[in-house]
């Protein structure tokens, strides 16, 4: 309890801040006297107060003002100035969940799209100098399946429980992922990064397009419109391309459209499995490794690898075979993370990182490679990438009119 000690003509006197009487101008009265004893000039001895309040020190009994009298004994009390106390702000526990889990999110989008950068930057080195595209697909694989053998055999992972019906629903979307991550490489092998991602980001009009003849699904008006922008985008940057090469231009497309087959493969097969997103990936890797092995050595054979490989290290050096190590390591790591984080949030809202994820790596292979990007080109990819947003928008606006039926 916060006391104010004033002396007065040698008595101790004490007032009692919450008392209305302190900040009136009536006489200010002790409580420790039995008798009213009035004060003269009690507004200077507010001033003498401090603002803040003061606590109780000691309390120490001294005597009586005058023994032949029956009267209470005085006491002086001490009083020291508190300070401020420190200002705290409490949570409860479902604020600091809900901060927790966006926290782990936005970790989650940040590391995916920076892995995906780096992975971007090493493969389009390693395929400049080592132009095997079915090759390298291949050791992007069998790296990632190196590592989680690695992670279940210490038990740095756990062990996904699997059976036949489990790896029978994986194979349709193991198949679609070995097609789509070839497409793309072999994309990438023969046009700029910037221009593979741009062509990649008309994939919500696939998803569409399959979604509508395969499924018999219908969309409302506002998702077929946001496929204008998305299409025309993609129309003007192939059209005003530097680089333009049809194979490139054609891998990016197959990508997109195995890539929808692999998510509605896995949304029709993989419900009710209770495999993780990251042992599923790893899985996927594997299998697609199995069936991927065999067509690159027809494809491109040992024989040619052989030649090439000695080729690229003979002008790059040494620095090749870990532009090779980087490249698989972080394809791997990238989208182990991005299952890991579908895992977490909303398709919707995986789409959009995947969204902004491109712009990203877009930006930053223009940067690094400085490829030369016209004005309209540049329009074109902007249209592109902003009809996808438009495109996420859409598709909410649609999940939540089904809520509300």
């Amino acid at each position: 309890m916060a006391f104010s000690s004033v002396k007065y003509f040698g008595l101790s006197t004490t007032f009692d801040p919450l008392h209305k009487n302190l900040f009136s101008s009536k006489p200010c009265v002790s409580s420790f006297f039995s008798k009213k004893i009035a004060l003269p000039n009690c507004d200077k001895a507010n001033n003498i107060m401090s603002k803040k309040p003061l606590y109780i020190s000691a309390v120490s009994g001294f005597g009586h003002v005058n023994e032949s009298k029956s009267r209470d004994p005085l006491v002086q009390c001490n009083a020291y100035e508190a300070s401020r106390p420190p200002i705290s702000i409490e949570f409860d526990e479902e604020t600091q969940i809900v901060a927790a889990h966006k926290f782990k999110i936005g970790l989650y989008f940040a590391t995916w799209w920076a892995l995906n950068v780096v992975f971007n930057i090493y493969n389009k080195k390693v395929l400049n100098a080592f132009p095997f595209p079915w090759l390298t697909s291949t050791l992007s694989l069998a790296a990632g399946s190196f590592i989680m053998l690695v992670s279940w055999a210490t038990r740095i992972a756990e062990t996904p429980k699997t059976d036949i019906d489990f790896l029978k629903a994986l194979f349709p979307v193991a198949v679609a992922h070995t097609i789509g991550h070839v497409a793309a490489t072999v994309s990438m092998s023969k046009v700029a990064v910037s221009f593979t991602h741009i062509i990649k980001s008309g994939e919500p009009a696939f998803s569409v397009l399959v979604s509508s003849l395969f499924l018999g699904e219908t969309f409302p008006l506002p998702v077929y419109l946001s496929l204008v922008p998305i299409i025309g985008g993609c129309a003007l940057a192939a059209v005003t391309e530097l680089n333009f090469n049809l194979t490139g231009f054609m891998g990016a497309m197959i990508s997109n459209l195995a890539f929808v087959f692999r998510n509605i493969f896995s949304k029709k097969g993989m419900k009710g499995k209770s495999v993780g997103g990251m042992n599923y990936y790893a899985c996927l890797s594997m299998m697609s490794l199995l069936i991927l092995t065999p067509f690159a050595i027809a494809v491109e054979g040992p024989k040619v690898w052989a030649l090439g490989w000695q080729n690229a290290v003979s002008q790059i050096g040494p620095n090749f075979i870990w532009w090779v190590v980087a490249q698989s390591v972080f394809y791997h790591l990238y989208n182990q993370v991005s299952y890991m984080s579908l895992n977490e949030i909303s398709p919707l809202t995986f789409s959009i990182g995947n969204t902004m994820k491109r712009i990203v790596v877009i930006v930053s292979s223009i940067i690094i490679f400085q490829n030369p990007i016209q004005p309209v080109n540049a329009l074109g990819a902007t249209i592109a990438i902003f009809g996808t947003f438009l495109y996420s928008q859409a598709k909410q606006l649609e999940k939540f009119g089904k809520k509300d039926e």
